[in-house]
């Protein structure tokens, strides 16, 4: 069985497994729990032919909210850098070699948006909504 704290996984027989992210009380903002759990599992299933396709999914608030601002204030700019927030998922989702399909509803949102964007299709809610909102900040 697949035991994450912040995904929720369901296998299906006929070769796919829907990955939900699941931080509802942050309307599943990406921190660095998530990201390395997401990544985590892609790997585990990357040799496992009784998955050959992902759904990718959040709640129907939202898919991602973005990245986590409460994990990320303290941090200085060098320890951000040095870190590399969010480039190990990112290479895990985009190097993962069988299909990702992003399902999103609700907020799709910065570091969700890029998430949604790896992916390599996106089927969206009539409630989806697209942002960069990061802009505004700093």
């Amino acid at each position: 069985a697949d035991a994450y704290s912040t995904l929720l996984i369901e296998r299906h027989a006929d070769g796919y497994a829907v990955v939900t992210l699941n931080r509802p009380e942050a309307l599943n903002a990406l921190n660095t729990t998530l990201t390395g759990e997401l990544g985590d599992f892609l790997e585990s299933v990357a040799d496992d032919d009784s998955v050959r396709c992902i759904v990718l999914t959040g709640s129907v608030k939202a898919f991602a909210a973005g990245a986590d601002i409460k994990e990320m204030a303290d941090q200085a700019y060098a320890d951000m850098y040095r870190g590399n927030f969010f480039a190990r998922a990112h290479d895990r989702v985009a190097g993962f070699r069988k299909p990702i399909i992003a399902a999103v509803s609700g907020y799709a949102l910065g570091g969700g948006c890029e998430l949604a964007m790896l992916c390599d299709f996106i089927i969206a809610s009539e409630t989806a909504k697209f942002g960069q909102p990061e802009i505004n900040l700093g």
